[in-house]
């Protein structure tokens, strides 16, 4: 089948990118290698974690009409209280690390409703439960991406111009891009936060996030799972406490932090709300059984082993010690964990619920990847140009090339190999044209975490509002280059044909500079 745009995976980039490339003409085939499109939002179950500006500025036009229209199902849809039908900021699950947390299937719905027109004129073609498996290149041009579905039937998909929109970014070695994983050395970077010694297995951990509800003084205990001993005892060299506990790792130093599990009167913030996507006191009476989270914790974090460039059976044989891990960390929580009133042990009361996610077990589809390999590119962001600690009073880096904006901390949770942590305060940042161009193949092009980032600034560029600009403009470029007949690196290095397509980004409502702000 040929197409314009072939765009290989469903995240949140890369449904953008269809949006975007259908919107401006062209024909495109998305896939997805699991049931459903939307990656963080949907599959891997994490709410939208975003920067402290994003109610008023610092995402494109689009993003911001997804925010508006999650308030707006709600409101809708939902028997919500006046109150919350009233507030124009509604937050559906009040958590306190999101201020729209709300349900992977409103997400979902969305998504598919952004879609449905591109797919109804047949300019999208979209494939679920396809994931790529060859590639063929011939001159550093991608001519053909294999795909096959769940069952073992092949689809060979033929176009002008590929995307890489997998959650690992697993087109690039297929096709032969140049790329990086895991660490890279001080050397290589110039970054004085990276390690002295670059290793492609230590990279971030991941989470297989878990949909529970709560409902006092019910039972919902689960059987023991099988790696519960394992992981009841198990605790990591850089910690001094278990994994499976009240503490965790304070992102600033490293040490250990207690945290409640529920939000005290006394303002105490609990981990139960961090996540928590249904607040049943924001809905009539009798709705809700009870508050619905989705648990995605320090302690449910997996870095015993990277998931990137191993055998597929040690890739599977982690996947399902993440699984193990969240399992566990229920079946303690319901059985062990000490009660923030000292009452006792456990929360019987915690229940998994399979269709809040679309599992059968009630953990997500898709386990939360927070690093992917990243393309080698015409230009690498590196914490030069983004970490305040080191920009002093500079403020925002302006890129002439920018593509976009985004803000976010540079948060590196615990890697997979030496267990580092690194936090740091950053300013806003601007995406560069030169980090969307790699520097060989000619017409691949990344469209979510797999961008020219480091190990250390990939931490800011993973968050949703940044994913989904990065896929907006990534979709755009593929759609330009083919109307005008150029290459996207001729657009990077041709100063008027750059100009040209920064105003087709602006006419979709790309935001492409910040104006001052502060760092956070």
């Amino acid at each position: 089948m040929k197409k314009d745009i072939a765009i290989i995976g469903g995240s949140i980039g890369g449904v953008l990118a269809a949006y975007t490339a259908a919107k401006l003409g062209q024909h495109v085939v998305l896939t997805e290698e699991t049931a459903w499109i939307g990656g963080q939002l949907t599959s891997q179950a994490v709410p939208p974690d975003e920067h402290p500006w994003i109610e008023t500025f610092g995402s494109t036009k689009t993003y911001r009409n997804f925010r508006n229209d999650v308030r707006d199902y709600y409101k809708r849809k939902y028997p919500v209280t006046e109150e919350a039908r009233e507030n124009e900021r509604l937050n559906p699950g009040n958590g306190w690390v999101s201020r729209i947390a709300h349900e992977p299937r409103v997400s979902l719905a969305l998504l598919y409703d952004l879609l449905q027109p591109y797919i109804s004129n047949g300019r999208i073609e979209l494939l679920l439960n396809h994931k790529p498996v060859r590639a063929e290149v011939i001159d550093d041009v991608v001519q053909q991406v294999v795909v096959v579905d769940d069952a073992g039937q092949e689809r060979v998909l033929e176009a002008s111009v590929f995307l890489d929109a997998t959650e690992l970014g697993d087109v690039l070695p297929l096709a032969n891009v140049d790329y990086v994983v895991g660490a890279e050395s001080r050397e290589d970077t110039g970054e004085p936060n990276a390690p002295l010694e670059p290793n492609p297995l230590d990279v971030q951990s991941i989470t297989h996030v878990m949909a529970l509800e709560y409902v006092d003084g019910e039972d919902f205990t689960i059987d023991k799972p099988a790696m519960y001993d394992f992981w009841r005892n198990y605790k990591a060299p850089f910690l001094d406490h278990m994994q499976l506990s009240e503490f965790i790792p304070d992102a600033h130093t490293g040490k250990s932090k207690k945290m409640p599990f529920f939000s005290g009167e006394n303002g105490s913030l609990g981990m139960w709300e961090y996540r928590r996507i249904i607040d049943k006191k924001q809905y009539k009476d009798g709705f809700f059984a009870g508050d619905v989270s989705l648990i995605n914790w320090p302690q449910n974090d997996y870095w015993l082993g990277s998931i990137i460039d191993v055998s597929e059976a040690e890739k599977q044989k982690r996947l399902e010690e993440a699984r193990q891990l969240s399992l566990s960390l229920l079946y303690w929580l319901q059985t062990e964990a000490p009660r923030d009133d000292g009452s006792g042990k456990g929360y019987p009361g915690f229940r998994l619920r399979p269709d809040v996610v679309g599992t059968k077990d009630g953990l997500a589809m898709h386990p939360y990847i927070r690093e992917s390999r990243r393309i080698k590119a015409r230009y690498t962001v590196t914490e030069h140009d983004i970490n305040a600690d080191l920009r002093g009073d500079n403020g925002v880096r302006t890129h002439e090339d920018s593509v976009g904006v985004g803000a976010y901390r540079i948060d590196l949770h615990p890697t997979t190999v030496h267990n580092r942590l690194f936090y740091a305060k950053s300013y806003p940042f601007e995406i560069p044209l030169g980090s969307l161009i790699p520097i060989k193949v000619k017409n691949l092009l990344p469209a979510c975490k797999n961008i020219g980032t480091t190990q250390l600034t990939n931490g800011c560029f993973r968050v949703h509002p940044a994913e989904w600009n990065i896929g907006e403009s990534a979709g755009a470029l593929a759609a330009f280059s083919l109307k005008h007949g150029v290459k996207p690196v001729d657009v990077y290095e041709d100063q008027t044909l750059t100009k040209a397509f920064q105003d087709v980004l602006e006419d979709l409502g790309v935001q492409l500079h910040w104006p001052e702000v502060y760092a956070f």
